[in-house]
């Protein structure tokens, strides 16, 4: 099946085949009967007991994304940090080292700097692939990387990256968000495991608040499910109900989310106004030929720098109309952010300047509006700036 069908029609579900409904059911049961306790339990499959531990709405939308991503199994949790944090604190262990780039979430790097008091060593490179590659030189137990980073939309080459951690034996994790399983499946690759925010394109309606874990190995799976289980992070059924309505358009959103971005990510390249544009499919990006090797989608997030200081970005900011200005992105709603003073507003200026970050730089999620009037808007606000 191709990906569109997937997404509709994909996974596993239960259902009453006397009722016959044709959308999953919300099962908004913290238990099920158990008539046979002799049975021995296998992880994360019927017979259902717990919804701490499983439930029938959830397990829906996770054999879906398991499709999805072209992986053996995946797991539904109650956020993507939740996903993030489970999986490390399931697999990590005294001593091990994890290699990742500052370009990370920013949440990912507090979690890191949290999990490095119980013997975890954390070694945070450069932004890049090339950075990521040679710090693997010196070994590693896991390497954690974006597909696709935020704010400034730089591209990982997942193979390369794969091929030097499987040199010396590390798990490789890829957290997809911005990319989803429209624009890139990290696990064909040979990643180890996928992890999304389903609070972004997933779910996509700024609507609900979810995360997933995908493996290429059922057994890896199942350990994680174990420490799900006793952590409680689980995605909750009337989430699940909500992300599984946004993935049956995901393939339709992601191209009108991509087609929308483009055009606006042409035009500010072309705005007086405008400094610098950063989209993975414009020629001028500096990982543009890695995009164009593994992205199938563009996505639909621009990120641009103002010309002139942080005042001045910050009057484009205030001065959208249509455009929302809030933080995360993914949805059907266009939204702008002010990195410096919201996703990173804790790094230090030697952070910031590590990763690209300036202060006049604006990140647009570029929503399903028509695409003129998103355009007027920008416009409007950057004849703003003196």
């Amino acid at each position: 099946m191709g990906k569109g069908t997937k997404a509709v029609r994909g996974g596993v579900r239960h259902v009453d085949e006397k009722v016959g409904p044709v959308v999953e059911p919300i099962y908004q049961s913290s238990l099920f009967m158990y008539r046979d306790p002799e049975v021995k339990e296998v992880p994360h499959t019927i017979p259902l007991k717990y919804s701490r531990e499983d439930n029938p709405t959830v397990y829906a939308v996770e054999t879906k994304m398991a499709e999805l991503e072209g992986g053996a199994a995946a797991l539904g949790f109650s956020s993507g940090m939740a996903a993030i944090t489970t999986v490390l604190i399931a697999l990590g262990k005294p001593g091990s080292r994890i290699v990742m780039p500052l370009d990370v979430y920013g949440s990912t790097l507090v979690f890191m700097e949290m999990f490095s008091k119980y013997g975890i060593n954390i070694t945070i490179t450069d932004p890049g692939t090339e950075s990521v590659i040679k710090a693997l030189d010196k070994g590693a137990d896991f390497v954690f990387v974006e597909s696709v980073s935020n704010p400034l939309l730089r591209v990982y080459d997942i193979p390369s990256i794969v091929r030097a951690a499987k040199d010396v034996g590390a798990v490789v994790i890829v957290d997809n968000t911005l990319a989803t399983p429209i624009g890139m499946t990290p696990l064909e690759h040979g990643t180890d495991i996928v992890i999304h925010s389903a609070t972004k394109y997933l779910s996509g309606h700024n609507d609900a608040v979810a995360g997933f874990m995908v493996g290429g190995d059922v057994n890896l799976v199942n350990t994680v499910w174990d420490w799900r289980r006793v952590l409680g992070t689980i995605m909750e059924p009337q989430t699940a109900f909500l992300v599984d309505r946004g993935l049956k358009t995901l393939h339709v959103r992601m191209k009108a989310h991509e087609e929308n971005a483009r055009a606006v990510a042409e035009f500010l390249s072309e705005h007086p106004k405008v400094k610098r544009v950063y989209y993975p499919c414009l020629p001028n990006h500096e990982t543009y030929e890695v995009a164009r090797k593994l992205l199938r989608n563009c996505g639909g997030i621009v990120s641009f720098e103002v010309k002139g200081s942080m005042e001045d970005a910050m009057r484009v900011y205030r001065s959208v109309k249509l455009i929302i200005p809030s933080v995360s992105f993914g949805g059907v709603e266009s939204i702008i952010t002010h990195p410096g003073t919201t996703t990173h507003r804790h790094w230090t200026p030697d952070m910031k300047a590590r990763a690209g970050i300036r202060d006049n730089l604006l990140r647009l999620s570029v929503g399903l509006e028509d695409v003129e009037d998103v355009i007027e808007d920008l416009d409007r606000a950057l004849r703003s700036v003196p």
